[in-house]
């Protein structure tokens, strides 16, 4: 990501991280604790360098249930030691407990009266270690933590918003600016070095027109790309493969797009993400309720002790630009990416409202020590960060990797 650091005047430590998965470790903070009644069972589950994708899929086929009535709060890193929360609707507690699995262990269960839901969910806590620093590095690494925990974090999206190809991003524009060809030339060809070959080969087949044999190599798995396909190759019609696509997949292209305009936002921002200006919108730290922010001398002070925080724009249809220089910068994003509010009303047969999201988040209790095992010496980082906010942004400005 070439996006500016808030702290680009500190050495940082170097290193990597997620060597293995012990060494990332993430615990999932509750938006609300169970009642210990009602007809869904919750429970908090330990996985293991899998996807919580994986981890719900493995519950289900055990329980004999489809995987999306498991309710979850979040999704949790793969590489990584995570806990977090489902819930299943009349479970069969007695086969529940009867569940094994190498990967994922069952902590607790108890009762609630709904479902999880994404987004009940308060935050994360992180305790990271980083390979390669050590000891030696820790006056560098609580001199950026000091900065990051006074003045709050870059709310950028991580790299993981962008996916594997970084292409969600360019995939949402064009369904914003309406090239839908465009979309599909890139949704289903221009092969990557770094494509698994099965998905190689059906690109390059794609770009050369042969869809027949493109279809034959897309994996089964590849579910919304063979539909796409399926429905290109009768009338090579975009619209048509467009639609094929899900509409949950859609959305989810299009939100990376709008990720990426707020990022470029927050860059131009950071270095006034921790104050407010004359015609910004501001989020409330405690409550999350967004206002116009109309006494600026009255506000600033509430920044400052990190009550609110100035919010930038998530563009849609039925967003408002910010007023003076805020106002102007956003505009600006958008413009450099050539689409305006209203083209959100037409995205790929979208119509996205868009909101806004602080420009930082605060870190609760950040903590940094050196140690060492086997494998050598760490740095351990640990914090809580507020839910929907990547621990990787703080590791960025730590380390300050390429």
């Amino acid at each position: 990501m070439n996006l500016p650091y808030l702290t680009p005047s500190l050495p940082g430590v170097g290193g990597e991280i997620k060597q293995r998965p012990e060494d990332f470790r993430v615990e999932e903070a509750p938006l609300y604790e169970a009642s210990g009644e009602g007809a869904h069972t919750y429970l908090q589950i330990r996985k293991v360098g899998i996807p919580t994708a994986a981890a719900v899929d493995r519950i289900a086929r055990h329980m004999g249930v489809r995987p999306t009535e498991i309710g979850l709060a979040g999704l949790k890193d793969a590489h990584a030691v995570t806990t977090q929360w489902l819930s299943l609707e009349h479970a069969d507690e007695a086969r529940l407990a009867a569940f094994r699995d190498r990967q994922v262990d069952i902590l607790s269960v108890t009762r609630h009266t709904n479902k999880l839901r994404p987004g009940h969910l308060a935050g994360n806590r992180f305790a990271i270690r980083i390979r390669g620093a050590g000891e030696g590095h820790l006056p560098a690494a609580r001199a950026i933590l000091e900065v990051l925990r006074r003045r709050g974090v870059p709310n950028y999206f991580g790299e993981q918003r962008f996916g594997a190809r970084e292409d969600t991003a360019r995939l949402g524009e064009q369904l914003v600016r309406g090239n839908l060809d465009e979309f599909v030339a890139l949704y289903l060809g221009r092969p990557r070095p770094d494509d698994p070959p099965d998905c190689r080969l059906a690109r390059d087949a794609f770009d050369i027109g042969d869809y027949a044999r493109a279809l034959k190599r897309w994996p089964r798995h590849y579910a919304n790309e063979r539909r796409a396909l399926s429905a290109y190759r009768k009338k090579h019609r975009a619209a048509q493969a467009v639609s094929a696509v899900d509409k949950r997949m859609r959305r989810f292209y299009v939100s990376a797009f709008q990720s990426a305009i707020f990022n470029e936002i927050v860059a131009r921002r950071i270095e006034t993400l921790d104050t407010v200006l004359e015609g910004d919108y501001a989020r409330k730290t405690d409550t999350g309720g967004v206002f116009l922010v109309e006494e600026l001398e009255a506000e600033r002070p509430r920044a400052e002790a990190r009550e609110i925080s100035p919010a930038g724009l998530l563009p849609g249809y039925r967003c408002r630009l910010a007023g003076g220089e805020p106002g102007r910068i956003e505009a600006e994003a958008l413009a450099a990416f050539g689409v305006t509010l209203e083209s959100f009303d037409r995205a790929g047969a979208l119509r996205i409202k868009g909101t806004r999201r602080a420009l930082r988040f605060l870190l609760d209790s950040p903590h940094v020590s050196a140690g060492a095992d086997e494998h050598g010496e760490y740095l351990e980082l640990s914090f809580a960060a507020p839910s929907g906010c990547y621990a990787t942004v703080t590791l960025r400005e730590v380390m300050k990797n390429s």
